[in-house]
């Protein structure tokens, strides 16, 4: 069995066999939970790729498709009138 301490800043070093066996990298977002025995670490998956056709429908758009000219031109007119609201 191996042991680790908790740092002054709250932190706990995970020994580099289990990081490596688990193919944890730095910056790997963890689920913290209480259980009875302890402390449970659950890595958190990252939400599974995906395309603007699937996910399109949730921007709530009921119209004709537009084109990129017509987006840029709706952002260009958007920073204008902010732009003159600052004044």
């Amino acid at each position: 069995m191996t042991t680790t301490r908790l740092s002054s800043k709250g932190q706990i070093v995970l020994p580099s066999a289990l990081r490596m066996a688990r193919r944890w990298t730095a910056g790997t977002c963890f689920a913290v939970e209480e259980t009875a025995d302890g402390v449970l670490l659950r890595p958190v998956k990252p939400f599974a790729p995906s395309t603007l056709k699937q996910v399109a429908g949730a921007a709530g758009y009921r119209g004709p498709a537009r084109t990129v000219e017509d987006m840029d031109a709706a952002v260009v007119a958007e920073a204008r009138r902010r732009a003159g609201r600052r004044r």
